[in-house]
Parts: C-alpha cells; structure tokens; sequence
C-alpha cells in the first residue's frame, strides 16, 4: 500500500425558432417535437433504474426555473469528468467576479451527487446552482432559457446540442465553448451533417480547444475564433479524500499491496480479475485488488461475495479473495493515495478512456489500453516520463502490476515524474475565467 497524500406536447413553437436555421436544423427540431412522448417514456425508464432523480425530472423538460438576483451564467458540463474539470474555473471566477452566479448543469445523477459535495467542501454553494440540463426538445428549450434568462452561456467540450444552442442564438445570448475537444472518429461523424454542425459553431463568441489537433478539426468544419487554449483537466485539482476514511483505509489495507482498477466499463473487469487470480497464484506480494467501476449500478455484478464498499454496505477490505469492488460516488481519491499503481478504465474497449491525470496528480503510475483518444495529449505527457505505460492485452497489465508492486521504489519515482509532468497549468481557469466573466457583463 502506498501512503496517500406528467407529458408535455413538443410543440416548437415560442420566439427560439425566429432564428435562421439551416434545413437539418429545422428536421432536428421537428424530429425532437414529435419524439417527446417517446423521449418522456425513455425518462421513465431512466427513472426506474435510477439513472434519473424522480424528484427532479421536470428539470429534464425545462421546468423548476429559480433564477438569482443580478448577473447569472449558465455552464454546461456533461458528466462527471467535465464537472470535475470546470471545479477550478468555479473557483477562479467567484475570485475573479464574486458577484456573478453559475448556473451549473449536468447530465447524469452521479454528476449531480458529486457537486453538491465539492461545491459545499469548496465553498461555492451559495454562488453554483445545480440544475439537470433539458433534453434537447425546442419547447424543453425555451422554457429553460427563458425562465433562466442567463448572461451568457458556457458549454464543456463536446457537449452542444442544436435545439439548445439555436434558442441561445434567438434570445441573444452569447456562447461560447471551453476545453473544446472533438476527436478524429468525432470530426468524421460530424462531417455527415455540415449545415447543422455549421449552423452549432457559427454562433460561438469563442472556441477554447485542448490541443491544436482539436482547434483544427472545429476549424475545418466551419468553427471561427477558435484558439487552443489548453485542457482544464491538466488543472484539475486533486481528487479529494476524507482524511478519517483514508487513515481507517490504510490500516484495514496492512501491509498489502494495492492495484486499482479505475472507472472501469464492461468487459473490462475480467481482464482485472484475471490479472489479480494471476499474480495472487505467483504470491509475489500480498495483494488486494480495488475496482471501482465508471457505473456504481455495476459494482453488485462485478465480483459476486466479494466484500464491497457501496451507497448500501461499508464492508473492509478483508475476505481471501482479494478483491475489494468499491462503487461509491466521489471517492476515487481514497483509493489512488492508497494504491501502489493503477489501470485507467474505459481503455481496453473502443470507448476513448478515462482520465489519467487524476492518477498522475496523485502521483500513482498506471497502464492504459490503446483506446485512449480522449486524452490523448494527457498521455503523451505522462508516456515520456514513465508515468504511464500502454497495454494490449492481460498478459502486459500483469506485466506492469507485477513490476510495480515488487519494486516500490521505482513505483514511486514513476509517480513523483508523472506529478510533476501535470504541473504548470494553474493559470489555465484564471485566464479563461476573465474571458467567461466578459461574456455576462
């Protein structure tokens, strides 16, 4: 163990559809219109399974509008990772202009837990308001919009929807998009639909992109006043822990080594398991292996009687097996302080990969499959240090595990120059967050 640092009619309608739109645009709209009674169907379902807060769905039709006194931005972020990389810019614009509330919206419930948490340990909850983002209906739209009635508007990454976007140009209200990101199989995608993916950028006040392989792909497909500006995930801060949870963590660990595996998806956590039954066979080490999968919904399924540390049980990490499934929400920093080396999910399938640089701003080294194209500038950063290496198959991330945890030290040092690598970025949020500021005033 290393030591841690009701349905609605989908009507158009309303003063959002005077703007010029392009003939995909005006198909989009009327296909979302018509497809309200299935999308409502589909919320339902959701609801079922937990994915959406039954409490809250009318937000998801642009209801429960409760704006603030004085100037008032709305930031889009889609899910936990880009809600997690927009925490600096939160801060860094109450600095900058503590007048100014944030309207935050997300998509996901997991997204939404998290920021009530870090936004209250910040001490942002009185300037950052959650909401859940409208699906993409033109009346779901405009009623958000206009019972909002936001300064101006902030989407993360990739996340722009036509319908939204087109009520932000009817209603005036400047956008923008920061830590814009739009891979080469993304561009390809886009490229079938050029009027409406023209008619989403032509309105931007500004295009932040993460790298200029980024900013040429918005370009090429019709962006303008696109910059690269750099990824806020290389500013992110740490992943917080709970100084209590990780001192009972540490002792019911002993003296065992620790493999996390990361935001894991399906078909990932066999080669997990196989790679622990592998090394736990060799006895190099004493050994417990963490999974903590991208979906807490997956954490019952993933290895059944091994013990779990979840919304429903906090059992330890005891038992033979050596296999510990955590699928809380928010706690990912507990267990990378304590892990020895990790492997970063959402890479060994065609899915793009999770985030590395959480790994590496906790200085843990890991190994990564060859699906990494959305951080691929994150991981050319931390390959040239040795903080991270590429895997293709189980026999390579045994590889690596079993270097790890029989040589501590050069675990260690992977980890110091994989810190160090995602040092440098801190004035990223400030700089962007004089620019997000402007917009409103």
């Amino acid at each position: 163990m290393r030591s841690g640092s009701g349905c609605d009619d989908g009507a158009a309608g309303t003063r959002g559809e005077a703007v010029m739109r392009s003939l995909a645009g005006w198909l989009y709209a009327g296909a979302a219109s018509v497809a309200v009674p299935l999308l409502n169907r589909h919320l339902a379902r959701r609801a079922r399974k937990g994915k959406e807060q039954v409490a809250r769905l009318p937000e998801r039709r642009g209801l429960g509008a409760a704006r603030p006194e004085g100037r008032l931005l709305w930031l889009h972020a889609a899910s936990i990772g880009e809600s997690v990389s927009v925490l600096p810019l939160l801060a860094a614009l109450h600095r900058l202009d503590p007048a100014l509330h944030v309207l935050l919206t997300t998509g996901t419930v997991t997204s939404a837990t998290l920021m009530e948490t870090r936004l209250a340990d910040m001490g942002l909850a009185a300037a950052v308001t959650h909401r859940f983002v409208p699906l993409d209906v033109p009346l779901w739209a405009a009623r958000f919009l206009d019972g909002w009635k936001p300064d101006a508007a902030v989407f993360v990454e990739s996340e722009l929807w036509p319908n939204l976007l087109a009520a932000c140009r009817s209603r005036g209200i400047p956008h923008a998009l920061l830590n814009g990101r739009l891979s080469a199989r993304s561009a390809r995608s886009w490229r079938r639909s050029p009027g409406l993916v023209r008619e989403m950028l032509a309105g931007m006040q500004f295009i932040m992109a993460r790298s200029e392989e980024d900013a040429a792909r918005f370009q090429a497909l019709g962006g303008m006043k696109v910059q690269a500006a750099g990824d806020l995930k290389f500013a992110a801060l740490p992943l917080p822990a709970d100084p209590a949870a990780l001192r009972l963590l540490q002792e019911q660990i002993g003296g065992r080594a620790v493999f996390l595996a990361a935001s894991t998806h399906p078909g990932e956590d066999q080669t997990v398991l196989a790679v622990h039954a592998r090394l736990a066979g060799e006895s190099v080490v004493p050994l417990l292996t963490v999974i903590v999968p991208r979906h807490p919904e997956r954490g019952a399924m993933i290895a059944p009687g091994s013990p779990r540390r979840s919304l429903q049980q906090m059992l330890p990490p005891a038992g033979q097996s050596g296999i510990y499934v955590a699928d809380t929400i928010g706690e990912l920093g507990l267990f990378y302080r304590v892990a020895d080396c990790a492997f970063i999910g959402g890479s060994l399938i065609p899915h793009g990969g999770q985030n590395p640089l959480e790994a590496a701003r906790l200085a843990c080294p890991c190994a990564a499959g060859p699906h990494m194209e959305n951080f691929a500038d994150a991981v050319e950063a931390l390959e040239a240090v040795g903080g991270l290496i590429r895997v293709d198959h189980e026999a390579g991330l045994t590889d690596f595990v079993r270097h790890m945890v029989t040589d501590p030290d050069e675990a260690a040092a992977r980890g110091q120059r994989a810190c160090a690598a995602v040092q440098g970025w801190d004035d990223l949020p400030r700089r962007l967050a004089v620019m997000v500021s402007e917009m409103t005033k």
